[in-house]
């Protein structure tokens, strides 16, 4: 299952030192606008300490993780929408992600330019929104002007329907109010869904901090961001970019060690994975056995037939039944005998709504 997130901000503020500690890649991270020239993509492990206790219990030849895309996008400037620093082109890629993830810098160093001369998250924060914003209204009013001749002349039900959503859009957007804070049936985003709209999708916001403020719970303009993200109902991931990068050379038992040391019990960039991988309403099954134990993303919500699907397309067209015991029982009763002899191993069939932490194996016949 494919699955992205981008991560945007103003240049300098952090973008690519932390997109190379989160794929471990060496792009260029430079100290001047636009070192980021074409989209960097990188597969993220979303870590699962579950995985690593199946691989305990089974020992198999091969474990794999459940992953998801994260994109760098060059950094965005004031008047990107119409074409200012890398304009627009760089805005598209940014439609093509299922989240945002927006760097905020919270730091102040004389030695890293900022674009804007001068620390303000609220009005970075405020540049960037806008920019999108203001790209987005392009989309729905070129959209309007194709459609409202067919929609006011004809009444044909889908052209109208399209119509009054698309302007409803519109005045939102004409307002400085993003897509996504409006409400919407499921068969108007199944509508909206081509259009890729950037302020439709979720948004995670990063408040890069200086190193010797990883453990300062005072750091004001981290407040700022956070107070900015409380009235959106988004989520706020503070994290050092540099010592995430410094993180992501180590070697596990070094990186436990290092955040011991810093007095810290998780990496900034550990919870970032997670909280967008749940941002996008993600779970994870297993299937475990001696060949291989792997973890697999699902929507949550998707029933069983779906998830086997995902394995293959065989499997969800001659899908029998699936059988199911969770994580939390494996691990209560200590191997798949016991669970099946405390009656926590079960078939499901179908309609089953698949949960995260289920282990599965299914049945089917093509």
């Amino acid at each position: 299952m494919s699955l992205t997130a981008g991560i945007v901000g103003l240049p300098n503020v952090g973008k690519s030192t932390l997109f190379n500690a989160i794929t471990k890649k060496n792009i260029l991270a430079a100290n001047y606008p636009f070192a980021t020239i074409d989209p960097n993509v990188g597969m993220v492990t979303v870590p699962d300490k579950r995985l690593d206790k199946l691989n305990e219990m089974y020992m198999p030849n091969s474990l794999v993780a459940t992953m998801f895309e994260f994109t760098d996008i060059a950094g965005l400037v004031k008047g990107a929408s119409n074409g200012e620093g890398l304009g627009n082109k760089f805005l598209s890629h940014i439609r093509e992600v299922d989240a945002v993830c927006e760097v905020v810098r919270c730091f102040e160093d004389e030695n890293i330019t900022h674009v804007e001369g001068a620390i303000d998250p609220i009005r970075d924060i405020e540049i960037i929104n806008t920019e999108l914003i203001i790209s987005d209204l392009d989309i729905v009013e070129n959209r309007i002007n194709k459609i409202e001749k067919k929609a006011k002349t004809t009444k044909e039900k889908d052209a109208v329907t399209e119509y009054e959503l698309l302007v409803r859009i519109k005045d939102a957007l004409d307002k400085n109010i993003p897509a996504r804070f409006l409400d919407y049936t499921d068969d108007e985003l199944l509508m909206i869904k081509a259009f890729n709209l950037i302020t439709l999708k979720p948004f995670i916001y990063v408040a890069n901090i200086k190193e010797e403020e990883i453990n300062d719970k005072d750091n004001k303009y981290v407040e700022m961001v956070r107070e900015y993200a409380k009235k959106e109902n988004a989520e706020v991931v503070v994290l050092c970019a540099k010592i995430e990068s410094e993180l992501s050379e180590l070697p596990d038992d070094e990186k436990e060690l290092f955040l011991e040391e810093l007095g810290i019990e998780q990496s900034g960039l550990d919870k970032l994975i997670n909280a967008t991988y749940h941002l996008l309403g993600l779970a994870t099954f297993f299937t475990a056995g001696e060949k291989e134990v792997r973890a697999w993303t699902f929507k949550k919500g998707m029933k069983a037939p779906e998830c086997a699907g995902i394995i293959h397309t065989d499997f969800q067209k001659g899908f029998i039944k699936a059988e199911i015991m969770s994580y939390d029982d494996l691990i209560k009763y200590g191997n798949e005998k016991s669970v099946k002899e405390n009656g926590k191993m079960r078939l499901e069939g179908k309609e089953y709504i698949m949960q995260d932490g289920d282990i599965c194996y299914f049945r089917f016949n093509v």
